[in-house]
């Protein structure tokens, strides 16, 4: 039984068909018979887990098991610490309120790979970089959240969930283990 960490490029759909002829997983891993715990937008990039146990499954995706999502978010203009408070405070989306377990202003990782294409530059306008943590999961909650903020994201890469992280993994790029084995890290990182 196959667990699987992705590092979900840009421009891939967390799916493995697509009618409109789209990049997807199939064309990234050959994963027969596994499927995604959660989601990644089309337009975002980083860790996809899949796996083929249905419990598992639940287990790291549903927001019940309070099992945390790290983004590195890289906003449009220049971020200050007043801009996270609505973050942590909680902000009103279109479907009830989300607010951040964590969010704080950071460097731009060193380890990032450059996206393909690039973000739009501007002269004028600079970018700043954030580390938000969830525990949900709602449809582009993150870009969502950084929009009611007042803070759009302009990328978004998801670097952690719960014990398992990108570390190492290139785009595209993929590491797979026996299912045993990630539920131990579940069960150690949760106890």
């Amino acid at each position: 039984m196959p667990f699987i960490l992705l590092n979900k490029p840009f421009r891939v759909l967390s799916q493995f068909t697509d009618a409109q002829g789209r990049d997807t997983l199939a064309d990234k891993i050959d994963a027969v018979g596994t499927y995604p715990a959660g989601r990644l937008d089309y337009d975002s990039e980083g860790l996809l887990i899949l796996t083929d146990d249905g419990r598992l499954q639940a287990r790291i995706s549903q927001p019940l098991n309070n099992l945390k999502k790290h983004y590195w978010v890289q906003i449009d203009g220049a971020a200050s610490e007043e801009n996270i408070v609505p973050l942590l405070a909680g902000v009103t989306l279109r479907d009830g309120q989300a607010k951040a377990e964590s969010a704080a202003l950071i460097d731009e990782p060193s380890d990032l790979w450059p996206r393909t294409p690039p973000i739009r530059y501007r002269k004028s306008v600079p970018t700043s970089w954030l580390d938000i943590t969830i525990s949900e999961g709602r449809n582009r909650q993150v870009r969502r959240m950084t929009a009611a903020a007042g803070i759009p994201t302009l990328r978004l890469i998801r670097h952690r969930i719960g014990p398992w992280s990108l570390d190492g993994l290139r785009p595209g790029e993929s590491l797979v283990m026996e299912t045993v084995q990630a539920w131990r890290a579940i069960e150690k990182f949760a106890g």
